[in-house]
């Protein structure tokens, strides 16, 4: 399968002979490019603009914005509900912290799972961990600012052992939100500086035997 990243947490995911995804997809706000992406899939992690442009992509796409379990076009996806501070307009207007909810979604592409972790903000509790099964390619926030810290993105990746680490929402210098460097994740999984692969090409035989770290570039849409 291909994995494409076009910034912030929007990946196109395509395998040849079954429906197309595409993650969280961004409006004008963020300062990247528009998005003009085609999919037979789009999910939501949660409704902010940064994530939940779904007009963007055309085309017959079935849009999922919750939990739950899905078949669409021979790709299964599970939706697992977390919760996630509403933040501090949230608390001035009424007195307290609400929660909202943040969906974790892990597509099956033919035995190849992918995991997109959406604006997950911490670690997950371990009957959560257990419920994303074995994940071969984690799609981590590591820049904080609504999402995981590059620490917090450091210890879910030890939990999940996933077979490759795939960084997004940090800051980039398309992106116009205050997000931390990637540098800081990569500190913390103990690697340096990585050049950026133009995306990433995945099979079950192509997986290593260790979890590995891909740096991608953003693409154009």
């Amino acid at each position: 399968m291909e994995i494409t990243w076009f910034g912030h947490s929007c990946f196109r995911l395509a395998e040849r002979g079954l429906a197309s995804a595409v993650t969280d997809p961004y409006d004008a706000s963020l300062g990247y490019p528009t998005l003009r992406l085609k999919a037979e899939i789009v999910t939501v992690s949660h409704d902010a603009p940064g994530h939940s442009h779904i007009e963007a992509v055309k085309g017959e796409r079935r849009a999922l914005t919750g939990p739950g379990e899905y078949e669409i076009g021979g790709v299964f996806i599970t939706g697992i509900a977390t919760s996630k501070p509403d933040g501090d307009a949230n608390k001035k207007k009424k007195g307290g912290a609400a929660n909202r909810v943040n969906t974790i979604f892990v597509f099956d592409f033919d035995g190849l799972t992918v995991c997109h972790f959406g604006d997950l903000d911490h670690v997950p509790e371990q009957a959560q961990i257990e419920a994303l099964g074995s994940v071969d390619v984690a799609l981590v926030p590591v820049g904080g600012g609504g999402g995981l810290t590059a620490a917090q993105a450091s210890e879910v990746i030890s939990l999940i052992e996933p077979s490759l680490v795939v960084p997004m929402h940090y800051r980039t210098e398309a992106g116009s939100r205050d997000l931390e460097p990637v540098s800081k994740f990569l500190k913390e999984m103990g690697l340096g500086a990585m050049k950026p692969e133009p995306g990433l090409k995945v099979t079950r035989s192509s997986l290593p035997d260790e979890t590995r770290v891909v740096m991608l570039e953003t693409k154009t849409a």
